[in-house]
């Protein structure tokens, strides 16, 4: 067996996988986070008796392979949801996903939109990602004008920050449901039984918190060191220098670093490729969560918020995903406001904005707030905008000449689901340990 030394940068979800899955085929790896506990974004806190995740955390399996790995590591610690989603729309909650469930909506929109689908079906225009690169023109081929109007173009306008006209399709790969025509005129017609997208239903965890799954990952794992953020990145010498001069030589690094991050740790960078980094568009997320003195009639699991007068463009309920993370008979939440430079946002006044806007679509109304904590996420989703593929092909394409391997949502620069970021570990250590021995 060679003895490469192979060193991962970050111990969240990506580079946990990476190692699990490298020390589980027999190679050796050593892994560096620089904060003092594991997780990443997949960490959870206790506060006042509430237990918040950072942001929204949810389990969907498409694959097999990866329910299998979850519930080896959580056992029991486990439960399956039906999902119970919304969209707040003209005053009122209609089921979520929008483009299915028309029959709640008032009568104008539900004519607005059913006239722009059935114009879109008669021009015989709707096609799929592959063949149109605007995510707008995507968006009113799939489902016609007045859907789009009316919820599609004005919410992910609200969560990715710019407009969708300035936005590609490589993302989407079933992150937005696609009925077909006859279901959403159904759906018109009366409440929609069918369940569509690829998070119909959920697992989350029974106790603990999301933290519980990097935990137990980490578990299987030799050789994590915590508390070792990295100063550079030599590439030219093979070699990391951490902030507290420590230094660390390597022949394959597996990096899950954000890449705007790394833009500011490689020494010696191409003058060409910083022009690359300084293009890489990312949203942000403010979430405030909020733990209530009463979850009477909150039943939901989350709700979608499209119009531009509400701060917020997701609010979730913890306390629905488990009984255990908040005490009993009380309601926590989460809040998302999406921001970037293309959208900034006022931190002084926007606590207070939110609980106002909360008050306004009927989820404060009559109770209390105990608790309330922020987690201001400076990465939340990669912008996948004209520049994206380019930049993102010539950044990945140089590390990887430097023997750099990007993995995770953030260190690959792609849009993932956590079973998606558990997946491209594996993948990461399986061609790695292919490529060492062909050594």
């Amino acid at each position: 067996m060679s003895k490469e030394r192979i060193i991962i940068l970050g111990a969240g979800l990506a580079g946990l996988s990476a190692a699990w899955h490298l020390q589980k085929i027999g190679r050796d790896c050593r892994i560096f986070e620089k904060e003092k506990q594991v997780g990443g974004l997949c960490r959870s806190k206790n506060i006042g008796g509430f237990s918040f995740d950072y942001s929204g955390h949810l389990l969907h399996f498409k694959s097999r392979y990866a329910f299998n790995v979850v519930k080896a590591l959580l056992g029991t610690n486990m439960i399956e949801r039906q999902r119970s989603a919304w969209v707040y729309s003209d005053g009122r909650y209609i089921p979520y996903p929008f483009q299915a469930n028309l029959y709640r909506m008032s009568d104008q929109q539900k004519s607005e939109c059913l006239s722009g689908l059935i114009d879109a079906s008669n021009k015989n225009i709707r096609v799929d990602k592959k063949q149109d690169k605007n995510f707008l023109n995507w968006i009113i081929r799939a489902f016609g004008k007045g859907i789009a109007k009316n919820f599609l173009i004005p919410y992910n306008a609200k969560f990715w920050t710019v407009a969708p006209r300035q936005m590609t399709c490589g993302w989407l790969d079933g992150f937005i449901p696609v009925p077909t025509i006859s279901e959403m005129i159904e759906g018109a017609m009366e409440d929609n039984k069918s369940k569509f997208g690829y998070n119909a239903r959920f697992w989350y965890l029974k106790k603990g918190g999301i933290v519980c799954l990097p935990n137990a990952l980490a578990g299987g794992i030799k050789n994590i060191h915590t508390g070792c953020a990295v100063e550079k990145i030599d590439l030219k010498n093979k070699e990391i220098i951490f902030s507290d001069g420590r230094k660390e030589k390597f022949d394959y690094l597996i990096s899950t670093i954000p890449l705007p991050e790394l833009s500011h740790i490689l020494k010696e960078m191409p003058e060409s490729l910083a022009v690359q980094f300084r293009k890489l568009a990312w949203n942000s997320i403010f979430n405030l969560n909020l733990g209530l003195n009463n979850n009477q009639d909150l039943k939901q699991h989350w709700a979608y918020f499209s119009q531009k007068d509400i701060s917020f463009f997701r609010v979730g309920y913890y306390h629905n995903f488990s009984s255990w993370l908040a005490p009993r008979k009380m309601g926590s939440l989460y809040i998302e406001v999406a921001y970037s430079k293309y959208k900034p946002i006022n931190r002084k006044s926007l606590t207070r904005r939110i609980k106002n806007d909360l008050r306004r679509v009927g989820i404060l109304n009559g109770r209390k707030v105990i608790v309330e904590h922020i987690n201001d996420i400076k990465y939340g989703y990669p912008i996948y905008d004209r520049n994206y593929d380019t930049v993102r092909k010539d950044i990945l394409s140089f590390l990887k000449k430097n023997r750099v391997i990007a993995c995770g949502r953030y260190g690959s620069w792609r849009y993932l689901s956590m079973e998606d970021v558990i997946l491209q570990g594996r993948v990461v250590a399986e061609e790695l340990s292919a490529c060492l021995k062909k050594e």
